[in-house]
């Protein structure tokens, strides 16, 4: 590549950048239309800009996730992201998952895509306080509780004091939570502050509890908190934990026991 033609493609990715501050995601079609390029190099330019810019790629284009991005996704955008780690995590929970359980799932990608996973098994019961899940789980031979509560648009989970005053009365022996943000620190956290107390609700009445995330989660807080690492039993993610946060986990823990599952490739 000559150094004419590196300097328009450092420039193009500088104004794709600025672009994605602006509006906080952009689709591989828009980029090929605002700047005149073919899709191949769209894709190249958010592959370089992957590795350097606080973006995440998504299936049909990039997420802005800056400083200052803290937003609630709508349940379709998160879809989109890390798709296949989060198929690979949903496997590696449900693998944990024996007959007889009862399994709480909070609401959440990577929670549905387990859901997916569990209907087709027998003797389970699932707790959940999201619709989206209950409604992919009917028909099947899994008994569901459905928390009660508000409905959240963007997440399709069930919020408020009703559904916490009922998760209060229940018993849940492996609860799958979903996050946001994953950090030695602050553990898991959420955007959502009803989302939060919810989660905190089952978390209290589960025996053991399991944090899903992907490696995109890693070293990012969101606003409200969930759980602490020593409230957790278990960490089920797509890639090895990077060496500071093994480190960190280590010295918040004081020496107690965390599991550690990572999805298979």
């Amino acid at each position: 590549m000559s150094e004419a033609q590196g300097s328009k493609g450092q420039r193009r990715r500088d104004q794709l950048m600025l672009l994605l501050k602006q509006q906080g995601k952009i689709s591989i079609p828009e980029i090929v239309e605002r700047f005149g390029c073919s899709e191949a190099t769209a894709r190249r330019d958010l592959e370089t800009m992957e590795k350097t810019e606080p973006i995440i790629r998504t299936l049909g284009g990039a997420l802005y996730r800056g400083m200052h991005a803290v937003h609630d996704l709508a349940f379709a955008e998160k879809t989109e992201i890390s798709y296949l780690e989060k198929e690979r995590i949903a496997a590696k929970a449900a693998s944990l998952i024996q007959e007889g359980d009862v399994v709480g799932l909070s609401g959440g990608t990577t929670n549905y895509l387990l859901a997916k996973l569990l209907k087709v098994r027998r003797g389970i019961t699932v707790v959940t306080n999201a619709i989206n899940i209950a409604m992919e789980l009917a028909g099947s031979d899994i008994q569901v509780v459905v928390t009660g509560g508000i409905m959240r648009h963007n997440s399709f989970e069930l919020c408020g004091p009703l559904g916490e005053g009922m998760v209060a009365q229940l018993h849940i022996g492996k609860m799958f939570i979903g996050a946001d943000g994953m950090t030695a620190e602050s553990g898991i956290t959420v955007y959502s502050e009803q989302e939060a107390q919810i989660a905190k609700a089952l978390l209290r009445r589960s025996r053991w509890t399991y944090v899903l995330f992907d490696h995109t989660k890693l070293g990012h807080t969101s606003l409200f908190s969930v759980a602490t690492p020593d409230q957790l039993h278990g960490l089920i993610t797509d890639r090895p934990l990077p060496e500071e946060l093994s480190a960190a986990l280590g010295a918040v823990l004081g020496g107690k026991g965390l599991e550690i599952h990572i999805a298979d490739v």
